[in-house]
């Protein structure tokens, strides 16, 4: 008798601990699903952005987004919300989630940003990577050949994506992710361009004699080049608004 008894307790405690840690982890494990899957989200419309699908004013409307990515409501508000706070888009009361349209003290503050990461980048003394080295290269190739076909939103496309592989220099995960962010804003400010081709064109040459001075391991020129870059980008942007 005494036996069974403490049998069945054993089981009893057993039981009891074993079961809230088995809820406890699919807590968890669903927790980093929903993590991941508004991500996801997230990455997608910031890509669309960068790309130039989402220029400033265009309404990211709950009831089509939750249809697009086969979300709940609930996820889908929180990856707007993430959006919001990347400085992407804004909330409005009877509006909804709208992607911002940038200002003055917008272009400053990116600029900042792009002069301390750039520039930083180009100064290391290491040899790049030779697969980014190759992934500039392309988006140079790849600018070149969309303004030969007058495609020139796609040519500040592959401009912003030659910046971020400029970033990826530096070697930090977490500073690549932070700069995508950046090149979205700075996507948004292309679209005050009235002609988009008079503004993209003379950045295609420029990007290319940067890449040319990276490969050469000219870094100080690398860095003057770079400087003045950043210097006739800002004001250009400044002009446009």
């Amino acid at each position: 008798m005494t036996r069974s008894v403490s049998a069945s307790v054993s089981v009893s405690i057993s039981e009891s601990i074993s079961k809230p840690a088995v809820s406890k982890n699919k807590i968890v494990t669903e927790h980093i699903e929903e993590e991941s899957v508004t991500e996801r989200i997230v990455t997608q419309i910031r890509d669309k952005i960068i790309c130039g699908d989402l220029p400033p004013g265009t309404p990211l409307t709950e009831a089509d987004l939750t249809k697009a990515y086969d979300v709940s409501r609930n996820t889908l508000r929180e990856a707007l919300r993430q959006i919001c706070r990347e400085g992407l888009a804004m909330h409005y009361r009877h509006r909804g989630v709208v992607v911002r349209t940038l200002t003055r003290t917008d272009v400053r503050d990116i600029f900042r940003v792009r002069r301390t990461l750039e520039l930083q980048a180009i100064a290391l003394p290491a040899k790049p990577d030779p697969a980014v080295l190759h992934a500039m290269a392309a988006a140079c190739d790849a600018a070149a050949q969309a303004a030969s076909q007058e495609d020139w939103r796609s040519v500040g496309t592959h401009s912003l994506r030659f910046h971020q592989h400029i970033v990826e220099m530096i070697g930090s995960a977490l500073l690549d992710q932070f700069f995508r962010t950046i090149l979205a804003q700075l996507r948004l400010l292309f679209s005050a361009a009235p002609d988009e081709r008079r503004f993209q064109l003379p950045w295609i040459e420029r990007d290319r004699e940067l890449y040319d001075l990276i490969v050469a391991g000219e870094h100080k020129r690398a860095s003057k080049k770079l400087t003045d870059y950043l210097d006739r980008s800002e004001e250009a942007l400044i002009d446009l608004l």
